[in-house]
């Protein structure tokens, strides 16, 4: 039975698209949610899943086509492969004995005690239907722990891992790194029990084939240390172009001692910037590079240096010229990332949907300041976390928030919801980008509880730790540019909420007090809210309440 494979909806007003790759060719085995085509649009690049599994039947629409939704875009014959995904490459060549045959492809013993338990993508969160391998931290014929880390997965928010559902070895590997994977699909298999030799991870060559072509065509000798010469690597993507995979056999066939192993995602970032991995500064483990070390090189490249002017001879005249110094590259370019993506998406839904305004405040931090002053060695010293000014912001929000009930809403259709739980989000900037981790029920917490699991979630966001539950579910947002110095900005909804608070630097001004013009610390606020729910007066008197709870913090404890 043939399933066709057809152009799915693009989006609001997108008719056409572009097929721009695909990624099986006929005849190929292809598992359920299995990315098989990539199709561009003018304002998206998307991936066309399988359906069912099968074989890739037949093409119908060429790479460079346009093609409208609901097109064919080809078909593919269900059940004619397992659903687990399979080898990328065929069997060894047809010549093999059949006896040579079975030996090459059947791994060395494992000593198994149960049957092979699949390992699935667990659920991603809210809204989240796709991950992407970012490496495996176990290889195929690796004993594992039951709970033991095994795969990385990113998606669009957070990064996660994987742990082992049972104790034993792991036998195959379905999803190899950088693929694409859906919730529920399969990621690899563990035989339970205990791991003998490594199993094979890939078929041997056919002994009966001449010696001459056992050996692989060699590339060029790979260069060593700071010489390494990304032209030397044979590219099997498409023109030509340098793959991840490309780069890992590369630098594992460099047998100097400067030769380095990267994780994929890492792999994936050199390669098509076409980087020296040994001219970028590491700050993993033992100097083992990140991805966020690549991305910060790629930021901020060291300064190069200047080549000197070469002088040649002039044939004619014998007097010796000078030729210009080469032009340095005027620009760099790099793929967002799926987290980069998402942020841009979800802000720009937020201004095209809500009726976006913003209000200003400026408060008069004198009193925090010199209460945390008085305070903050005893109060480390009792509770271990340090006084900051996060937890009297925090507890002033949620003040404001129980004398103004719409601040704390939101729009769901044609029904307005009240929350009547006060879950602050704190937006924190991270290696990966901006995320706000969620204290739940503020209104219960103590200064000291606010203060733990702010630091709590900012270490897991720096390590890249955060899990969908930290960020899901809040009912209001405080992001805070002043930590970098901003004076004053006005913060974009995090959406469904209605609205958020934008603190920024503290800055000593003369201002008037009593008749006299005295200097103190001052911070604007900014409250960006949504009108179509929060009406000016209900959003100013919101930022008041903010205002007198700062500038005389007693009345956090009197809730006045």
């Amino acid at each position: 039975m043939a399933t066709e494979i057809v152009v799915p909806a693009l989006g609001e007003s997108v008719t056409e698209a572009t097929v721009a790759k695909w990624l099986k060719q006929p005849g190929e085995a292809v598992a359920m949610d299995e990315a098989i085509v990539e199709l561009e649009t003018d304002k998206v690049t998307l991936e066309v899943n399988a359906s069912v599994a099968g074989v890739l039947e037949g093409i119908v629409a060429n790479e460079g086509d346009d093609v409208e939704v609901g097109a064919v875009l080809g078909s593919i014959a269900e059940g004619a492969a397992s659903s687990a995904p399979v080898a990328s490459k065929p069997a060894e060549s047809k010549e093999q004995a059949p006896a040579e045959a079975s030996e090459a492809a059947e791994p060395e013993a494992v000593e198994a005690t149960g049957e092979p338990v699949e390992i699935p993508v667990p659920v991603l969160g809210e809204s989240v239907t796709e991950a992407t391998v970012a490496q495996w931290m176990k290889s195929v014929g690796d004993s594992v722990a039951q709970d033991e880390a095994i795969c990385e997965l990113e998606t669009d928010k957070v990064t996660l891992e994987v742990n082992a559902p049972v104790a034993g070895v792991l036998t195959s590997i379905a999803a190899e790194a950088d693929s694409d994977v859906g919730v529920g699909a399969i990621l690899g298999v563990i035989t339970p029990g205990s791991g003998g030799a490594k199993a094979a991870s890939k078929p041997a060559a056919a002994s009966s084939a001449p010696a001459s072509s056992q050996e692989a065509p060699k590339a060029a000798t790979p260069a060593t240390g700071n010489d390494l010469d990304p032209s030397q690597i044979n590219g099997s993507g498409a023109g030509g172009k340098v793959t991840t995979a490309d780069l890992v056999t590369f630098l594992e066939g460099n047998t100097s001692p400067a030769a380095m192993t990267l994780p994929p995602a890492v792999a994936k970032l050199i390669a098509e910037n076409n980087l020296n991995p040994h001219q970028v500064k590491g700050s993993g483990k033992d100097g083992a590079l990140t991805k966020g070390d690549v991305l910060e090189h790629l930021k901020n490249p060291p300064a190069a240096p200047v080549p000197a002017p070469t002088v040649s001879a002039s044939p004619a005249s014998g007097t010796a010229s000078t030729s210009a110094a080469p032009v340095e590259e005027r620009e760099t370019r790099e793929k967002m990332s799926k987290m980069r993506k998402t942020i841009s998406r979800r802000l720009k839904e937020a201004q095209n949907t809500a009726a976006m305004l913003t209000t200003f405040n400026e408060i008069d931090m004198s009193a925090v300041m010199d209460t945390r002053k008085q305070y903050k060695e005893a109060f480390e010293k009792k509770h271990g976390v340090r006084l900051g000014f996060n937890s009297f912001f925090a507890k002033a929000v949620v003040q404001a928030l129980q004398d103004v009930p719409s601040v704390n809403a939101r729009i769901d259709g044609d029904d307005i919801v009240y929350n009547s739980f006060f879950d602050i989000g704190m937006a924190v900037s991270t290696p990966s980008g901006l995320m706000v981790p969620v204290i739940r029920d503020c209104d219960k917490k103590s200064f000291s509880e606010i203060e733990g699991s702010l630091g709590d979630l900012a270490k897991k966001g720096r390590d890249g730790k955060l899990g969908m539950d930290d960020m899901a579910g809040g009912s209001f947002t405080i992001t805070n540019g002043g930590v970098f110095g901003s004076l004053l900005s006005t913060p974009i909804l995090n959406m469904p909420q209605a609205a958020i608070l934008g603190l920024h630097k503290i800055e000593e001004r003369p201002i008037a007090v009593n008749g006299q013009v005295v200097v103190r610390p001052m911070m604007y606020t900014a409250l960006s809210y949504d009108h179509r729910l929060i009406d000016g007066r209900e959003a100013v008197t919101f930022l008041v309440r903010i205002k007198e709870c700062m500038e005389d913090p007693q009345r956090l404890l009197l809730s006045m």
